[in-house]
């Protein structure tokens, strides 16, 4: 999702071999998790807590979108704090060990079984995600630029590892109660340490890096970056304490709301900046893609706050508007960016491995050659189609809209795995 190209010529490139595997496994989960979308669309038309949904929002959360974040930031933290990636070893231990441990978690799901292969599956991505944070830690501590990127970067990756343990702890919790309530009852903390703390903060810090860079634009603004970065953060710890302590202060619980919006807010403001302020006029389908899910950040924000208000102003438990919540989250923005970004990153990488010791032989093709770009319109239009589609089915409880809906996401993850393994497979050509 993040690799670039290196800056300076102190900067190692991290080897195609740490950085592929990432981008392969988290492609085929996509794929998986359109197929699971598919054979269990009509438990969308029931409560959230069921063991397929589960299911489906681990694999996008972990062998979706977390995987491939590991994988292209092993490439992208060198290039922000320029220096070098501290171990490739580590890298390799990282992925192993969560390739392992998803599957033993979405399985433990599926089944909904909390013994053992559910307590292993969740040690196993717990150490994956620790291994990831020490190798982050160290490279950014040699590293010789401490830019708010990399800030970002180390903060996200300390909140994964924070959910993680807790996840693992309400696993635990299921068979031998170790805290004071149920495990449904600490889902919503769990995800959203998650959601905010993990993804929102990560793909800010990174996405106001790349996306100025391919758009070709000399916009840049620390200071507004630095107050997004604290407005984040606020909002997870805020959300925590509110969680934990009943204040008796009606609306409370909107306040780290109201912050998240302000953050998602002032990035939409940074990337029209970057987009008005741009030298490249002509915007290709993959930053057209990239730059819907900026705009798509907003949408499961402003749904959260429908539902907290009518929460609280309402009776009833709104199920059909937390089930739409989840999605926007992880089958909307995060799977847009994803899209978008894979096609801006990875041809670079492949390409760097195929023709950096070819490139002095004759005219080689560009990154941007090395994908196809009518799959990619179409693989954008069933995307948005059938994310449309299935939001308002699942908000209208309409199974024709959730079959439709399903059906065309699968096309999109189809059309992406062909688009990526055509890169991944491109063969040197030489004019």
């Amino acid at each position: 999702m993040f690799g670039v190209p290196a800056g300076n010529p102190e900067t190692k490139t991290t080897s195609y071999k740490v950085v592929v595997p990432f981008y392969i496994y988290a492609s085929l989960s996509f794929l998986v998790a359109c197929v699971l979308l598919f054979t269990s669309k009509d438990v969308f038309l029931g409560h959230y807590f069921q063991p397929r949904i589960l299911a489906i929002t681990h694999t996008m959360a972990l062998g979706w979108a977390t995987m491939m974040i590991l994988g292209a930031s092993h490439q992208m933290v060198p290039v922000l704090i320029e220096g070098k990636l501290y171990s490739e070893k580590l890298a390799y231990v990282s992925f192993i060990l969560a390739a392992i441990g998803i599957p033993l978690l979405v399985y433990s799901f599926y089944v909904f079984d909390m013994q053992a292969p559910a307590k292993w599956g969740g040690r196993l991505v717990v150490l994956s995600f620790l291994a990831y944070l020490i190798n982050m830690a160290k490279s950014i501590m040699k590293g010789k630029s401490k830019n708010i990127h990399a800030v970002f970067v180390f903060t996200s990756v300390f909140w994964l590892l924070i959910t993680t343990l807790f996840g693992l702890l309400l696993v635990y919790n299921f068979t031998t109660p170790l805290v004071n309530k149920d495990s449904i009852h600490y889902l919503t903390l769990h995800a959203h340490a998650g959601i905010v703390g993990w993804f929102l903060l990560l793909v800010i810090g990174i996405a106001s890096r790349l996306i100025p860079m391919f758009l070709i634009s000399k916009y840049t603004n620390a200071k507004l970056l630095w107050i997004i970065f604290y407005l984040i953060n606020t909002a997870v710890l805020l959300y925590i304490l509110i969680f934990y302590n009943d204040f008796g202060i009606k609306g409370i619980a909107f306040i780290p709301g109201v912050l998240v919006l302000f953050a998602v807010a002032l990035f939409i403001y940074y990337c029209r900046q970057a987009y008005i302020q741009r030298l490249r006029k002509q915007i290709d389908e993959p930053m057209k893609i990239s730059l819907l899910s900026v705009a798509m950040l907003l949408l499961p924000v402003l749904l959260l706050f429908i539902i907290i208000g009518l929460l609280y102003f309402t009776a009833g438990d709104k199920i059909n508007l937390i089930l739409g919540y989840g999605f926007l989250t992880f089958f909307g923005w995060l799977t847009a960016i994803i899209l978008g970004m894979t096609f801006k990153t990875l041809p670079f990488i492949v390409w760097n491995k195929v023709y950096h010791h070819r490139a002095a032989l004759g005219k080689t093709p560009s990154p941007r050659d090395m994908f196809n770009h009518p799959v990619i319109k179409v693989m954008g239009i069933s995307y948005l189609a059938g994310f449309i589609f299935f939001v308002v089915g699942i908000l209208a409880s309409c199974i024709v809209l959730l079959n439709a809906g399903s059906i065309l996401l699968i096309l999109t993850a189809i059309l992406y795995n062909w688009n990526v393994f055509k890169v991944i497979n491109h063969k040197a050509v030489i004019q």
